[in-house]
């Protein structure tokens, strides 16, 4: 029988401050750069969690979470269920503790990050976008006994991502609105709940691709919803089917606006970032920058965050080349 589920409750600011140290053992501090786009554009500036370790901003999390956990809790070795950057997070989080390893991968997953998962010692195990899913809402997976580290739902993941909020307004006080891609919503609420503890006045948006949208259609509606018109996409690290209660639980009081745009302006954002800072986003990471480039966002300063780089190079050129 699986042990009931900790209530939901707001990350406190002294446990994101906390967690720096921890998170810092693994992960580094993210610059912050002005995007340069022209007068027809706001103040525009990136938060590169791209050249992160394993590239991607899931290793804040990853590193709080294994660090957190009980002597007889890291014995059992940890796994996770993952697209693949919250598995490449853990299983580094997890070779750097002398932890052993196992994802639960989408089996559509880039080659890259499946390879990078291997690397790093994990043991792999591909299934479907469906049965991860389930496997997120059951907690469990048959045959693993290991400790199960969620990839959002996790209060320790989320307080590690918050420390990306301090790193944001340390280095912009005078942002304005901040821009993350959802996925399960583990990023947004660390990230928005620290930012809104330091500023309460700053704007926290969430983007998703419009063909895998649950958190915009939950916001439409006032509930957890489920999206039917879900479609694969090279937005492989955001959006998804359906939003879980409890992560509508967290998200619902920190975000004030979730919204959508279509896969057109996400690769036309992939492609700014390549050309105007030289860096390598993936599709989930563009988002932030294609929400801000198309809708009324004010003059800013808005920062974008780009989540991560963890894309095949083939495939990013083909899909920058518009």
């Amino acid at each position: 029988m699986r042990a009931p589920l900790p209530s939901i409750r707001p990350i406190e600011l002294s446990e994101v401050k906390d967690a720096r140290a921890r998170v810092y053992e693994t992960a580094v501090r993210t610059p912050l750069i002005k995007l340069d786009l022209g007068s027809e554009y706001p103040d525009i500036r990136l938060k590169l969690e791209n050249i992160q370790p394993t590239n991607s901003y899931k290793i804040r999390g990853a590193a709080n979470a294994v660090a957190n956990l009980n002597d007889d809790a890291r014995a059992k070795g940890v796994w996770t269920i993952s697209a693949g950057n919250a598995g490449q997070g853990v299983a580094y989080a997890a070779r750097a503790a002398g932890v052993p390893c196992t994802v639960v991968v989408i089996e559509t997953a880039p080659q890259t990050k499946l390879e990078r998962m291997r690397t790093l010692g994990a043991e792999l195990i591909p299934v479907s976008y469906e049965r991860a899913w389930q496997a997120l809402e059951d907690r469990a997976y048959p045959g693993i006994e290991a400790t199960f580290v969620h990839p959002f739902d996790d209060q320790d993941f989320i307080t590690g991502h918050g420390t990306m909020g301090l790193e944001i307004l340390e280095d912009a006080p005078d942002a304005k609105l901040i821009i993350a891609p959802i996925g399960g919503g583990g990023l947004i609420t660390g990230v928005g709940g620290a930012a809104k503890a330091l500023k309460p006045d700053i704007q926290i948006w969430g983007v998703e691709p419009e063909t895998a949208a649950p958190f915009a259609l939950s916001y439409e509606k006032g509930s957890p919803q489920k999206f039917d018109a879900w479609e694969a996409s090279f937005v492989d690290g955001a959006g998804g089917q359906s939003v879980f209660p409890r992560m509508w639980e967290r998200v619902h009081p920190i975000a004030d606006r979730a919204i959508t745009v279509s896969l057109d302006d996400t690769r036309r954002a992939m492609r700014v970032i390549a050309e105007k800072a030289r860096a390598v986003a993936e599709g989930a990471a563009a988002l932030s920058l294609a929400a801000a480039m198309t809708n009324d966002v004010g003059d800013g300063p808005i920062v974008a965050i780009v989540s991560g780089g963890n894309v095949d190079l083939e495939a990013f050129a083909k899909l920058i080349k518009i």
